[in-house]
């Protein structure tokens, strides 16, 4: 069941952008009089469809490979790789026969409409749900590193005040790509002195395995008592109870609660002599740890104050929009460090396995869209790859035609086309087996 709701939910995300994409081209050759005659959700290969009907001299259809889809535009070479209809003189309803300007604003006619998709949805989003954040002036303790922040030299209690020499104000900032894409300098505060750290540039590949939790914790350090306790757990069977306060584990002080864990992480599967206050008294009780390194309890720890915003409809805009050209930037900076060799693409490239589980497995709307948003954005910035068989290739093209004064050759756009869509296939297959692989080794 959660395999059919995360993939239900991908394929309803992707095809909505997909169908929006295609009516980019559709509507922008429609507007300079250039015959359109097919508009397919997924490919109808070797001319199978799973359905098709036919309106205003368009075939509308579903085809049955579900890798994107596509707008058959008249006298243009495409996926279709249909080149019969070139071999007879330009039509005036033909995308040949078009000027180079017309023809350029039909090829980045989807990319547009992603671009306003995106900001569309985050504008709304924002409207609905606002903004919500945590001050660092709320964060009294400091932060908790995981494993890959200390390796860079961060530690618990540890306050992060300025990014780049930028104050700080918003916890979230310190997790977010501001930090994460940049080789990103923070100024952190330990005790009474001043660190300056550089976050490394190939930080991605560790979160790749590791995970955002392991760089720094999205709860800040923490005091902490006993909330709750899990039947059949080794919290129950050394008596613990709601309100207590763990003082010690063998003997060694915690504090916060980060203290506690790495305790246990210590005296996995032992049993511990755990110091505990209980209302006004003291006492020492024993307890075992289990294999995952937890005793069985909820903890109830001191949250910091949440700020939120709320945002109008006209105000609500800017600030959508502006979190839609974040993503867009921020998925061409780790373009970026691909190519530089920062990034591994096998830590960087998800097919459409490593993005169903991103939807999870129920349905959560805000999480829904905020994930057709991004990946609105995402879909906008891939096909502007200078790749030929992308909307990106095919721009590249025409603006050479437009320098040259001259169109390239039918036989060079053919088979960069072929080209272009080997790369691609190529590509999709070894995104598939990333993810495949992923998931066995898990």
């Amino acid at each position: 069941m959660d395999v059919l709701i995360m993939s239900g939910q991908l394929i309803l995300g992707l095809s909505i952008l997909v169908i929006l994409h295609e009516f980019g081209h559709f509507i922008a050759a429609r507007a300079f009089n250039i015959k359109v005659e097919k508009f397919y959700l997924f490919f109808d290969a070797w001319g199978v469809s799973l359905f098709k009907f036919n309106y205003k001299g368009v075939e509308y259809g579903i085809g049955w490979l579900p890798l994107g889809g596509y707008v058959k535009i008249a006298g243009m070479i495409d996926e279709s790789m249909d080149t019969d209809q070139l071999s007879g003189p330009p039509q005036p309803w033909e995308f040949r026969s078009k000027p180079a300007w017309q023809r350029l604003i039909v090829m980045l006619g989807g990319i547009i409409v992603n671009i306003i998709v995106g900001i569309f949805i985050f504008w709304i989003l924002t409207m609905k749900y606002g903004e919500s954040y945590t001050p660092v002036a709320n964060i009294k303790y400091g932060i908790v590193p995981g494993v890959i922040g200390k390796k860079m030299g961060l530690q618990a209690g540890d306050k992060i005040v300025a990014i780049n020499g930028k104050p700080v104000e918003r916890f979230e900032d310190v997790i977010s790509s501001k930090v994460l894409l940049d080789k990103t300098q923070l100024t952190v505060v330990r005790g009474a002195d001043t660190k300056m750290l550089t976050v490394p540039s190939t930080i991605l590949n560790d979160l790749s395995d590791l995970g955002l939790d392991e760089f720094i914790s999205p709860l800040p350090r923490s005091k902490f008592s006993i909330d709750s306790v899990a039947p059949k757990s080794g919290a129950q069977a050394a008596g613990l109870q709601h309100g207590d306060s763990i003082l010690a584990v063998n003997g060694v002080a915690v504090t916060f609660f980060d203290q506690l864990q790495d305790q246990l992480r210590a005296n996995k599967n032992k049993k511990v002599e755990l110091t505990i206050k209980r209302a006004d008294s003291v006492q020492k009780v024993s307890a075992m740890v289990n294999n995952k390194a937890v005793l069985g309890f909820r903890p109830k720890v001191n949250e910091p104050g949440i700020k939120h915003i709320s945002y109008g409809f006209v105000e609500s805009l800017p600030v959508g929009a502006s979190r839609a050209w974040g993503m867009f930037r921020d998925n061409a900076k780790g373009i970026g460090k691909i190519f530089a060799g920062q990034v591994k693409a096998t830590k960087a490239i998800s097919s459409p396995i490593g993005i169903a589980q991103k939807f999870g497995n129920h349905v959560d709307w805000l999480r829904f869209w905020s994930l057709v948003g991004f990946l609105s954005m995402v879909l906008a910035l891939t096909n502007l790859l200078p790749i030929p068989g992308l909307d990106g290739g095919h721009t590249v093209f025409l603006l050479i035609e437009i320098v040259k004064g001259k169109p390239l050759s039918d036989k060079f756009l053919e088979r960069a086309q072929i080209v272009g869509f080997v790369l691609l296939i190529s590509l999709m297959v070894f995104a598939f087996g990333n993810d495949i692989l992923k998931i066995v080794r898990k």
